[in-house]
């Protein structure tokens, strides 16, 4: 079926385009010229190819989208380790990655960005390590260890000192951690749990719970102090059993949170709900939901324009990238993506373009979708090995 899209407006000097902020199918109008790619500059991404054992740095050039360099990763040549989450250092020197599938747990690498050459043994973590941040200074790497594989109880974010990869702290969130993002302050990193929904500011001085926000369809607000204090101190509690702030004690998840995303000013924190076609606007100063933002199906990775300008959030199960304009949350335009099964979302530091994994499904190659955000087109394309996942943006050069 032909998607096409409906017309919004932005304060903005960009063309846009929007489709019904609810899930469905948009209508047609015009569609507006098509986008090229910058030619005074290029752009580089890493991805993960969860189920090849590879590590792609993608370019965005002139000449379109390609695969600039492949590596891979792993240590055991009869496992597949699965990488999985990636973030690169402040300065640029270096890329981090969780591989997911180790034996018992799983591991943070790091290696040296452009010759993607290892710096040393990595270090191991929890069970089945997904997404990662760095504080503001790159000390720290705080990883959600999602514990995709074993019972549903509390799970840990581990907290890793980066220049020796040691593990130095690991704190009890809640069940099945996932999306994990450091605020833009560096003081306070921010991860959900799918089977308990909620959301938790983990302080990054302390290695603490600070506050818990249930995120449960109708219930959302603040979890009581009480659950807090006994979760932070490491006392385990049975999952979906704690009190929440008007919320049911108990029962399957409403909202099934993947990602929360920091605003560039750090007033909000963005809320994926992959199960509820939603995403929740968290005001970091009340603690309060400030408003829900209608998505397409399966909103799953979040990303934020450096400018504040743009949200984008990647349709897992509707196959698509939505992007929204970020102060009011009304939909700019729903785009499909290049193959199945869309996962991850990475933003230029200069806010011009979106880079986002697509999976694909079986032996299908996995893809990198880049979008121009200033027309919300796809402009190209990049195969790369099965179940592209984990995705970072790393640089922008001059050509010469």
């Amino acid at each position: 079926m032909t998607r096409t899209f409906q017309v919004a407006s932005l304060a903005i000097p960009i063309v846009l385009m929007a489709c019904s902020a609810a899930a469905g199918e948009p209508h047609a109008v015009s569609a507006p010229p098509a986008a090229t790619p910058d030619t005074s500059r290029v752009y580089y991404a890493y991805v993960g190819a969860e189920s090849a054992d590879l590590m792609h740095r993608v370019r965005l050039g002139p000449d379109g989208v390609s695969v600039d360099h492949t590596v891979s990763v792993g240590e055991i040549a009869v496992e597949v380790e699965g990488p999985h989450g990636f973030n690169v250092s402040p300065d640029g020197a270096y890329v981090y990655m969780t591989t997911g599938h180790g034996v018992p747990g799983g591991k943070l690498w790091k290696f040296h960005a452009g010759p993607d050459t290892l710096v040393a043994r990595p270090a191991p973590l929890g069970y089945f390590p997904a997404t990662l941040d760095l504080t503001a200074d790159g000390q720290y790497a705080f990883v959600a260890n999602f514990n995709l594989h074993g019972e549903h109880v509390p799970s840990t974010v581990s907290v890793v000192y980066t220049p020796d990869l040691v593990e130095v702290a690991r704190i009890t969130t809640c069940t099945m951690p996932h999306g994990l993002r450091v605020d833009p302050s560096g003081l306070f990193a921010y991860s959900m749990c799918m089977m308990d929904d909620q959301l938790v500011e983990i302080d990054t001085r302390s290695f603490r719970v600070a506050r818990r926000f249930s995120v449960a369809h109708g219930g959302e607000g603040p979890v009581h102090d009480h659950d807090v204090q006994a979760l932070s101190a490491g006392r385990d509690m049975p999952a979906m059993t704690h009190d929440l702030s008007g919320a049911a004690p108990s029962g399957a998840p409403t909202c099934s949170p993947t990602w929360a995303e920091p605003s560039p000013d750090g007033s909000v924190v963005y809320v994926a709900c992959n199960k509820a076609d939603e995403i929740l606007v968290i005001d970091r100063g009340s603690w309060a939901l400030e408003r829900r933002i209608p998505t397409g199906r399966g909103p799953y990775n979040l990303d934020v324009t450096p400018d504040g300008r743009i949200l984008v959030a990647s349709l897992k199960q509707g196959g698509q990238v939505q992007f929204f304009a970020a102060a009011t949350g009304e939909s700019l335009g729903v785009v499909p993506s290049s193959t199945t099964v869309t996962h991850g979302v990475a933003v230029s530091s200069d806010s011009r373009y979106a880079f986002v994994s697509v999976e694909g499904k079986g032996a299908e190659a996995g893809k990198v979708d880049v979008y121009d955000l200033a027309t919300f087109q796809l402009i190209g394309s990049a195969e790369v090995g099965q179940q592209a996942g984990g995705i970072v943006f790393w640089k922008s050069e001059i050509l010469r």
